[in-house]
């Protein structure tokens, strides 16, 4: 008790039956919260002692030999209060938070995965996290990215990542690489770190992650998410199959969708990227089985969760198999015939006399020249924006036979037989015009493509058009 606060009982006459009975009151109260607070203080100790306990029996590396931060691996009075909901579980206990403390882990990309993966590895008292990220925040990657902020956006990924997870454990060691992982740079870094998490969106750097992980011998954690899908699966853990196992040869470029082509629901990576930080948690810590020779399938849609086999490793895999003749990293993106980054790349199918420029078809609009205009993106794009007069046939319908007629039909009425395709970007604008030219070839046509798509309209003619 505070005795400043007790009643000064020597003055009796000032004291009512029902003043003491009050005072009596709330006294009980207090006495209530102090057992509750003697309880906890009891329970903590008992912990505590069990901690150390187990410790004693674990032999540590001499402190030289494993460079992470010191204070992460310090299990005292804060480590366990922070960490108690998991030091108290079986499978995990003592020794599995030991291990996370003294563990480290590589994430390549900080984006709808790399987010909620590094915060929940955080939490959970990794010793030390690597960030990999050349990009900036931009505000499209808000919606899925939920360590970015409306404030960061125009910073590093990485560092701005850093930030977030540091506010959240100030114990751990994190750093930040803002550098784009090449066949120069990626296995000297992997070789720094445990284990490594694939968070990234573009097959080249799937395969260079791979080959890496492989030669330096990491398990990787290999997530992906795409519209309402998500997979998740380990690479090169307890003798299971690498990514080369699975698929020696990458698929043609035009057959790969990203998440700026194909779009993602953002609660969907979130699924996975916190599941990658399970799977991780798992192998660093030796508990549970790790999703080795298994792919889990999510289907945000109907929200369903399954689990396939995978093939084993492969005796004629070129960099895991019996006799590798991959020994160390190539170059991926022309192995992959494909960027190593999920940017969006300009295409040049056509020569400039196929081509008109934004100004110019701007210019042919006010002059009310008659033409058709064709937009191949998908009707819920142009849902979000579009321009006056369109006719829209999505660039995967387009060589349809009823499609074409209607082509035809439409141009029949009019005398300046001229057509005009317009996308997003301006890529897919110019695959359309080369199917036209091929399905119109017995009709003479002036076919051409809009330099820059949507995109390159609401820059330089509209800026109220939207961006996406």
């Amino acid at each position: 008790f505070n005795m400043d606060t007790l009643p000064d009982f020597s003055d009796r006459e000032k004291w009512t039956h029902e003043d003491l009975l009050k005072e009596i009151k709330k006294r009980d109260i207090e006495i209530k919260q102090l057992k509750g607070r003697l309880n906890e203080q009891s329970n903590f100790e008992t912990l505590q002692k069990s901690l150390v306990t187990n410790l004693s029996t674990h032999v540590l590396p001499p402190l030289q030999e494993l460079p992470i931060s010191e204070i992460a691996c310090g299990i005292g009075h804060e480590a366990v209060a922070r960490y108690s909901r998991q030091l108290i579980l079986p499978e995990f206990g003592p020794s599995g938070q030991h291990a996370l403390c003294s563990s480290s882990v590589l994430i390549v990309g900080c984006g709808g995965l790399g987010c909620p993966a590094a915060i929940y590895l955080a939490a959970a008292g990794l010793g030390r996290i690597g960030l990999v990220d050349y990009d900036v925040v931009d505000k499209s990657n808000l919606h899925r990215q939920v360590l970015h902020t409306e404030d960061g956006v125009g910073i590093s990924k990485s560092v701005s990542v850093k930030k977030a997870i540091q506010a959240l454990n100030s114990t751990i060691e994190i750093i930040p690489y803002n550098i784009m992982l090449t066949s120069t740079t990626a296995l000297d870094l992997i070789s720094k770190y445990d284990l490594v998490l694939d968070c990234t969106d573009n097959v080249a750097t799937r395969y260079l992650l791979n080959d890496a992980c492989v030669l330096a011998d990491k398990p990787l954690v290999s997530g992906s998410a795409l519209r309402f899908e998500g997979q998740l699966t380990i690479y090169h853990c307890e003798d299971g199959p690498c990514y080369r196992c699975l698929f020696p040869k990458p698929p043609p470029p035009e057959t790969v969708t990203n998440c700026s082509d194909g779009g993602v629901i953002g609660a969907v990576p979130g699924t996975i990227g916190c599941l990658q930080a399970l799977e991780a948690i798992k192998i660093l810590a030796e508990t549970g089985t790790p999703l080795a020779q298994k792919m889990l399938m999510f289907d945000g849609l109907e929200g369903t969760f399954r689990t396939i086999k995978l093939r084993g490793k492969q005796p004629l895999c070129e960099v895991c198999g019996d006799n590798p003749t991959i020994k160390h990293l190539i170059d991926y993106e022309q192995f992959c015939g494909a960027s190593a980054n999920d940017k969006d790349n300009d295409i040049s199918l056509l020569p400039k006399n196929r081509r008109i420029s934004v100004e110019d078809y701007k210019a042919l609009i006010d002059s009310k020249n008659q033409h058709l205009l064709i937009d191949v993106r998908m009707p819920v794009e142009l849902e979000i924006c579009s321009l006056p007069n369109t006719l829209n046939i999505p660039i995967k319908d387009l060589e349809k036979t009823t499609n074409i007629n209607k082509v035809k039909m439409v141009l029949s009425n009019y005398k300046n037989k001229t057509i005009f395709c317009v996308c997003r970007r301006g890529n897919d604008s110019q695959r359309a015009v080369n199917i036209l030219e091929k399905s119109l070839a017995d009709i003479a046509y002036e076919i051409k493509d809009i330099i820059g798509g949507m995109t390159t309209w609401a820059h330089r003619i509209d800026p109220s058009f939207p961006i996406y």
